[in-house]
């Protein structure tokens, strides 16, 4: 619109008239090794056991998790790697998908570690889609053939559907209010906890810039803080606190003596 008034092709950029809208002051939710475990058991056995055990360990975005492919899952090698993504879009009043071979920006493209027992989840899912192929046969739905997160008959996990439904499959479990999202977050909050640094954490959640990591999760960090302040003891010597409390107390018994 700038452009387009400097070239005179408009007569006002009415884009200066709109007002932006407010900042979301929203309080991401951080939940601890002992709560992560209680939601583990919680999706245990349901469809949302391999999503969030995927969202709260490598930090993946929606979708992240909904765009992961087999071709992105190395056994060999023992890698997997973030390329694909698949967002829902409203056209014509239809819910539609939009996958992308690529990530939100050109650092969300990483390459981590298959650990743990991951692999061995990846590889049930797999060998369950190959029964069901089979089993369904021309009803199986080849359109996403290649999702991990796909249903028994082939259709593929609908991002909104992790948005929507485990926020309340949880809550009527007992556990905490939060949203798929949150997952990411706690992943940030324990590997800060376990003294990673921030940059190695940026590299992990595959945040662009550095300052997007720190901005969020810098006051997490608490072990840096105490880093911090064993550097201020150690550089200068503080006053002994009851010689400080009793001149403090005679200078108070003076002020009071002078106003009588």
């Amino acid at each position: 619109m700038k452009y387009a008034l400097k070239t005179d092709l408009v007569t006002q950029n009415v884009a200066e008239k709109v007002d932006r809208p407010k900042k979301n002051d929203y309080q991401p939710v951080f939940l601890d090794a002992d709560e992560l475990q209680h939601l583990f058991e919680v999706v245990k056995g349901t469809k949302f056991e391999l999503p969030v055990l995927v969202a709260a360990f490598y930090g993946l975005r929606r979708g992240e998790v909904v765009g992961l492919k087999w071709d992105a899952i190395d056994f060999e090698r023992g890698t997997i790697t973030i390329k694909h993504t698949v967002t829902s879009v409203q056209m014509d009043g239809k819910t539609k998908m939009y996958a992308q071979d690529s990530a939100k920006t050109k650092s969300s493209m990483r390459t981590l570690p298959l650990v743990g027992s991951f692999a061995e989840y990846f590889k049930e899912v797999k060998a369950a889609q190959e029964v069901n192929k089979k089993v369904c046969g021309n009803c199986y739905n080849y359109e996403y053939d290649g999702y991990v997160f796909v249903d028994e008959l082939g259709n593929l996990m609908n991002p909104n559907y992790l948005t929507s439904q485990f926020p309340q499959y949880i809550q009527k479990h007992g556990c905490k209010r939060m949203r798929f999202h949150d997952l990411r977050h706690s992943c940030a909050s324990l590997l800060l906890a376990n003294g990673v640094p921030l940059k190695q954490i940026q590299e992990w959640l595959g945040h662009s810039d550095f300052s997007t990591t720190a901005n969020i999760y810098a006051h997490l960090d608490y072990s840096s803080k105490l880093s911090s302040a064993s550097a201020m003891v150690n550089g200068m010597v503080l006053p002994e606190t009851v010689s400080f409390g009793s001149k403090w107390s005679e200078n108070l018994y003076d002020d009071e003596k002078n106003r009588a």
